[in-house]
């Protein structure tokens, strides 16, 4: 329920998605062709009926709308390409409609809308996950909204829940207790972040008496203080039909499913006392200072943050403000990367047009590169700014950011949930779910005197509030390494199952739970090989306009040199920075003039690629990633510029109690000789050379250690000739290298170990030890086993009891993580420091249980349809799709697995779940580390 990633991600598609049009409109072929013109002419075909399908209205075609007799507006749309739908219910209420000394309120809300019902007296994750829904809440400054998508199936019954808390939710002492825990370990960890805490302190300054200048999630000192009787009275006031939006996209019948929607909430009484006003129902304009805020307390790296007042997201000049933000800030070629970060100034350089339902504002954020001076950049950035209000943009970078945005809003609304999400934001947002159209319409007359206009009018330095992140020394980590206390504190732990799986199912509304869901009727993919061994998987959908590549090389972390640790990331980190025939530049730009993707990341055991594109341009994406794996030249500037990334990032890493768990916690289950050990220092990256690159790139960059995924809109012919053409020519010789990893086994006690970060609020805990890895027989009963320990953090055991019931974490989870080689079993959980010992204790008499009692038949069952909706549910996302393709193939297992996964998790049963549980849990040796603040001794 986090307030602010899924914000973040669907309100930026939603600005997108308005822009996609233009795209196609705009591509040439210009220096991304190669020997393949041959296919051009295919490819022009291609984007033309790409262009017929997208000129019409995206986001809303098909979209029905009806509002019923008690006010709730209900949004639907069929989308038949799988048998999945998205139901959501948005509530225009947010922490716009909150005043100082309640912040918080409509996010603590958000938390007690699970708590259960007066009909349903049960966490609402238990039941949400009994239907394999993939369910969640978030809060924004102008809404809330609960999401669920599952299996068409379970449609009624996501409705029935909806609607039951819409009117029902049960909201008491104790429960709220509880939650305000909760949510204060939320808050603890925003208040981690550096940029968070600066980021609060500049829009306070902002907004000092409009709701826009509180934090979303509120603080600890409003929470605190929330008393029963006033969330009720904000549930009564804000929680009614007339103040929602019900938003259902999938495979479902539209006249079928609205009077099921009639039926259900039709007899809910709209609310007396429902409001969406604002405790300040217009913006002022507030005095400037010219003095910027500087924070000055322990961090990693210096921070840069300029924020400009905006209208609001209705106003014209909104799109031609995106615009100017993508040539601001979007890509390699943009006006301030090229200032700030190709200079080597700084880092990392973002920008974020925040456009809400009464004002907005522009957000600028650079990260310094180490020793550099805050106001240099500052000088430098504003110097790039007035360069694009004196002279104005370029036509050619004018088209650029519009082909960006366009592609992105078809890109970031392939999935159902995504989509439902892009109508429920339009409406809440700026009152109508077809904005999306609105919006793109103006983009496409957006012109550079538009942009030159708006950063004249808005991007003023008189007009703007700057402040400044000055990070203290970092002390060096401190660390105890000492043997967990023996006595477990058992007062307050709750024995057997949280709420037995009987219990579920009798709250649970109409479903067949007694039948075990079926997997998708899927074709399994196309399957080829190159005579030079790289392995390809074709699977065409027409779904939508788009194909999206997952790519794996063995290449990965396993083979850094002790001494060079991170020598495999920086190898796939400048992959992109310029081969023999195109420089850094002219690769950015033959992909941003199209709103194509690639992207390589480096893993423990690869190397793992991600490439996204309209259909008509899937051709350039293929040319630039086999031009980038066969002839980089690892240009040794931009190489300086990726290593000043890569240390600024490990000082991030090193102030981040949850990379530091990880790092210690991982160096502390995999001995010194086990190739997994090693974690890049300053040291490390500091000894590597332009020529340890070129090394390793010739040595493990080869065709027979790469596979290849791609599922979209393509002919599998055509793709497969333009991967011949592009790859067949890529020759190397002898074998790819291998390792061999040391056995090794869980430790002989248990180990403890806790890093103090300075400056910190929450505690993030690991704890584990060594699995198994991906074709162990017991992986799938493993995966049962997890998903009733600690498979989600409402409905597991461990969830119920630490995070519902203790109130002690905003999160807790655990996980399998497989490879090719064995990996490791987790724990995670973030908790406050007095909480922490509690919470472990707790965890470890869970684990204790599962181990020597076993689990329940109910359980079992729950868990495997869970599990099998979920997957189904994932394989209608093409990234989903796409990657367990590719990590099939990978792993060397069956063809045939994408659909035998269903069959092999229905068949495991009760005895090896629990023979699982007794071989691989082990409660009295496992590694538990935890970084932050000092743990402080439990009262308790």
């Amino acid at each position: 329920m986090s307030v602010f990633n899924k914000l973040h991600r669907y309100r930026l598609s939603i600005f997108v998605l308005t822009l996609w049009l233009i795209t196609v409109l705009l591509l040439s072929d210009g220096s991304a062709t190669s020997h393949t013109t041959a296919n051009f002419s295919k490819v022009k075909s291609l984007k033309e009926n790409v262009l017929k399908k997208t000129t019409k209205n995206y986001v809303t075609e098909n979209v029905s709308q009806t509002v019923l007799e008690n006010g709730l507006m209900v949004l639907t749309k069929e989308v038949h390409s799988a048998p999945v739908v998205s139901v959501q219910m948005w509530y225009k209420v947010g922490s716009r409609n909150e005043q100082p000394g309640v912040n918080g309120i409509a996010h603590q809300l958000e938390h007690m809308m699970f708590k259960g019902t007066k009909n349903r007296p049960i966490q609402f994750g238990r039941l949400f996950s009994a239907l394999g829904s993939d369910s969640n809440a978030f809060t924004t400054y102008d809404q809330t909204a609960y999401y669920n998508t599952a299996e068409r199936d379970k449609l009624n019954a996501l409705l029935i829940l909806e609607a039951d808390r819409m009117q029902n939710a049960l909201i008491d002492a104790e429960n709220l207790e509880s939650e305000k825990r909760v949510v204060i370990s939320e808050l603890q960890g925003y208040e981690n972040s550096p940029e968070y805490r600066l980021n609060r302190a500049v829009l306070q300054t902002v907004f000092p008496e409009h709701p826009y200048g509180l934090p979303v999630g509120g603080t600890k000192i409003d929470v605190e203080k929330f008393q029963v009787k006033q969330v009720q009275e904000y549930y009564r006031k804000f929680y009614s039909p007339d103040n929602a939006v019900l938003v259902i996209v999938g495979d479902f019948d539209t006249a079928k499913t609205l009077k099921v929607v009639k039926d259900i909430f039709g007899k809910i009484q709209k609310s007396q006392v429902s409001s969406v006003k604002s405790q300040v129902s217009s913006v002022k304009s507030q005095k400037v200072s010219h003095s910027p805020i500087i924070l000055r307390e322990p961090g990693a790296n210096a921070l840069l943050q300029a924020i400009y007042p905006l209208p609001d997201v209705n106003h014209p000049d909104i799109p031609a403000l995106d615009v100017m933000d993508y040539i601001l800030t979007e890509g390699r070629n943009s006006r301030l990367n090229q200032a700030l970060v190709e200079s080597g100034i700084a880092t990392d350089v973002t920008g974020s047009i925040v456009s809400l339902h009464e004002a907005g504002w522009y957000e600028l954020s650079v990260t310094a590169a180490p020793g550099e001076n805050l106001k240099k950049i500052d000088t430098a950035m504003q110097k790039a700014i007035a360069s694009v209000a004196v002279q104005g943009a370029k036509a050619e970078e004018v088209n650029r950011a519009k082909a960006q945005l366009e592609a992105a809003v078809i890109l970031n609304n392939r999935d159902i949930t995504s989509q439902a999400m892009q109508l429920g934001n339009d409406q809440t947002t700026a009152g109508d779910y077809r904005y999306t159209e609105r919006y793109l319409a103006a983009v496409r007359r957006v012109t550079a005197t538009d942009v030159q206009r708006v950063t004249n009018k808005y991007l003023q330095q008189k007009a703007r509030f700057v402040g400044n992140f000055e990070p203290t020394q970092i002390q060096a980590l401190e660390k105890s390494n000492t043997k967990l206390h023996s006595t477990l504190i058992t007062e307050n732990f709750s024995t057997g199952t949280p709420e037995v799986a009987s219990e579920v199912v009798k709250y649970l509304p109409p479903v067949d739970m007694k039948t075990v869901p079926t997997g998708l009727s899927l074709t399994p993919p196309e399957q080829f090989k190159l005579s030079n061994g790289l392995e390809v998987l074709l699977l065409p959908d027409k779904s939508t306009p788009t194909v999206t590549l997952s790519g794996y090389i063995k290449a990965g972390n396993e083979f850094d040199p002790e001494a060079k640790a991170g020598l495999a990331s920086l190898v796939a980190e400048n992959l992109m920075n310029g081969t023999k025939t195109r420089d850094v530049l002219a690769i950015a730009k033959a992909l941003d003039e199209r709103g194509a993707s690639l992207d390589f990341e480096s893993y423990r055991e690869g190397v793992e690629i991600q490439g996204s594109s309209l259909a008509g341009d899937l051709p350039v994406v293929v040319q630039i990633l086999a031009d980038v794996v066969k002839n980089p030249t690892f240009p040794s500037k931009e190489l300086e510029l990726t290593r000043q990334q890569a240390l600024t990032d490990l000082k991030e890493e090193l102030d981040d109690p949850t990379e530091v768990a990880k790092r210690i916690f991982v160096q502390s289950v995999y001995p010194k000789n086990h190739p997994l050990h090693k974690f890049a220092t300053q040291k490390s990256l500091q000894r590597i050379r332009r020529e340890d690159l070129v090394a390793f790139k010739a040595k493990h960059y080869r065709p027979d250690a790469m596979v290849l995924a791609l599922v979209g809109d393509f002919d599998p012919q055509q793709v497969r000739s333009l991967i011949e053409a592009e790859f067949g020519n890529w020759q190397v010789s002898g074998q790819a290298p291998k390792l061999e990893y040391p056995v090794i086994s869980v430790p002989d006690k248990i180990m403890r170990v806790n890093p103090v970060l300075p400056g910190k609020a929450q505690a993030v805990t690991y704890m584990g030890n060594t699995g198994i890895n991906r074709r162990d027989p017991r992986y799938y009963a493993a995966l049962v086993l997890n998903q009733i320990l600690g498979g989600d953090t409402l409905s597991s055991r461990l969830g119920a009891e630490i995070r519902d019931r203790q109130g002690l974490t905003y999160g807790i989870y655990s996980t399998f993580q497989v490879g090719k080689n064995v990996g490791i079993f987790l724990i995670e959980m973030q908790t406050a420091p007095e909480d922490t010992t509690r919470a472990i204790n707790s965890t470890r008499r869970l684990l204790e249980e599962i181990h020597q009692q076993g689990v329940t038949p109910e359980e079992l069952e729950t868990a495997k349809r869970t599990l099998i909706s979920n997957y189904n549910v994932s394989l209608a996302n093409p990234d989903e799709l796409s990657y367990r393709i590719l990590m099939n193939q990978v792993y060397g297992l069956d063809k045939e697995e994408l659909r035998s996964f269903v069959s092999k998790i229905a068949s495991v049963t009760l005895e090896q779940v629990n023979q699982a549980g007794r071989e691989l849990l082990h409660p009295d040796k496992i590694v538990v580390v935890t970084a932050g603040p000092t743990i402080v001794a439990d009262s308790h």
